[in-house]
């Protein structure tokens, strides 16, 4: 199977070389193990999927270390956090960088160890499924803000998405792109092993419930959080949905995007939008069983805006940026309004603040950038172009102050 180059590797190089340990993060499959086995062949390895390693790590610590000199890549480490006490007195006592290599699949758990043990010891770097970017092999690695500098840059790069609701409906797991394995399969196989490993460790609950509130949350993708709506249809408590989402978002199965919040906006929505991270595992749980249905369902817009957005939040990501302060999305009512006024996205960056549209359309108009004046309320802020993320062919300036983008400039 050919490897296919991950957008993140030079982030991680420089980060191996300028500290002692690295923390990979991210859902299980979207290829940590495969990256740092192919990036870093030099690296012994430990997995702590292999109960043997797990207890002699617990029991024997130092002669685990004997048997696994650094530098030591450890894959899946949260299932034996007890031994990040040991990689510290190991880390404390030399000077050499890239001593370690760590994996997790389950921040909840680990995180509190890294806190704890590790703290300013460790580089954390997020992976992710693979981009679009990726899949079609673009060297262009800057995050997606739209301003002149970036679309010009852009543009130099810029390749035709084929089949792009092909690519939604596989979603974005690398085994779909480098093996022959079947859809439903690997995404059957997918969510029994995410129940068998991960989330059974973490809840109490039967397979069949937390299936149905998989279910449920991967309609809902695009959509502002109702927890006790969701509750009543899964048929569990308010609080314990909460806790689950918590545990999908900290696992790398759902983003939560945040409303923005000014002191001006009185009137705006104050819950988050939840989407999942990969739209194939979300078809899949929703019964979309081929890309045609999906393209023409009554979901497509949804589906098409949880992609869009995904892929947004890679590129901040594979450049090695933090993404939680600089994305938002604003839905609120003004008193002078008769409906409420939405704005999909709103990047802010250096004080400006860039409204983004995301449409399933080949047909903008400049009505749908009506929303961002109300941007011009926050003191302090500027509003910068604005963007309809869409299906035209090529950029479009729809007024002075708002562009249509096809897909590809993300």
């Amino acid at each position: 199977m050919a490897y296919i180059h991950r957008a993140i590797t030079e982030i991680l190089e420089k980060r191996i070389k300028s500290t002692k340990c690295v923390l990979v993060t991210g859902a299980r499959q979207v290829g940590k193990s495969t990256l740092i086995k192919h990036q870093y062949p030099n690296f012994n390895k430990a997995n702590f999927d292999d109960r043997l390693t797990r207890l002699q790590a617990k029991e024997e610590p130092k002669l685990f270390f004997l048997n696994n000199p650094c530098p030591l890549f450890i894959d899946e480490v949260q299932k034996e956090s007890e031994i990040l006490e040991e990689i510290k007195l190991r880390i404390d006592e030399s000077e050499e960088m890239g001593l370690f290599i760590l994996s997790e699949s389950q921040k909840l758990e680990l995180m509190k160890g890294i806190s704890d043990s590790l703290a300013g010891r460790v580089a954390i770097t997020e992976l992710t499924g693979l981009s679009l970017r990726e899949i079609f092999n673009i060297n262009f690695n800057k995050h997606f803000v739209p301003t002149e500098e970036y679309l010009k840059s852009r543009e130099s790069e810029i390749k035709k998405y084929s089949d792009l609701w092909k690519i939604i409906h596989r979603g974005s797991y690398p085994e779909l792109y480098n093996s022959q394995r079947e859809w439903q399969e690997y995404y059957s196989s997918y969510v029994a092993t995410y129940l068998e490993r991960d989330i059974n460790e973490l809840i109490a609950t039967d397979s069949i419930t937390f299936t149905k509130f998989l279910t449920s949350i991967a309609a809902r993708s695009g959509e502002i959080l109702n927890y006790a709506n969701i509750a009543s249809e899964v048929g569990v408590s308010e609080p314990t949905i909460k806790n689950w989402i918590s545990i999908l978002e900290r696992t790398g199965i759902v983003f939560l995007l945040q409303p923005y919040s000014a002191s001006v906006l009185t009137r705006a929505i104050k819950s988050p939008k939840i989407y999942f991270r990969d739209t194939g595992l979300a078809c899949y749980l929703t019964r979309w069983l081929t890309s045609d249905a999906l393209s023409n369902s009554a979901v497509a817009g949804n589906m098409f805006e949880t992609f869009v957005v995904s892929e947004i939040l890679k590129s901040y990501i594979n450049e090695g940026r933090d993404y939680k302060f600089n994305i938002f999305y604003y839905r609120g009512k003004d008193k002078t309004a008769t409906s409420e006024n939405e704005i999909d996205l709103i990047i802010e960056e250096n004080g400006i603040l860039y409204p983004i549209e995301i449409k399933m359309t080949g047909n903008p108009k400049s009505s749908m950038g009506a929303t961002n004046q109300i941007l011009d309320k926050i003191p302090e802020k500027k509003r910068g172009l604005g963007v309809i993320l869409c299906l035209v062919d090529k950029k479009v300036y729809l007024r002075e102050n708002l562009v249509a983008l096809p897909i590809e400039y993300v």
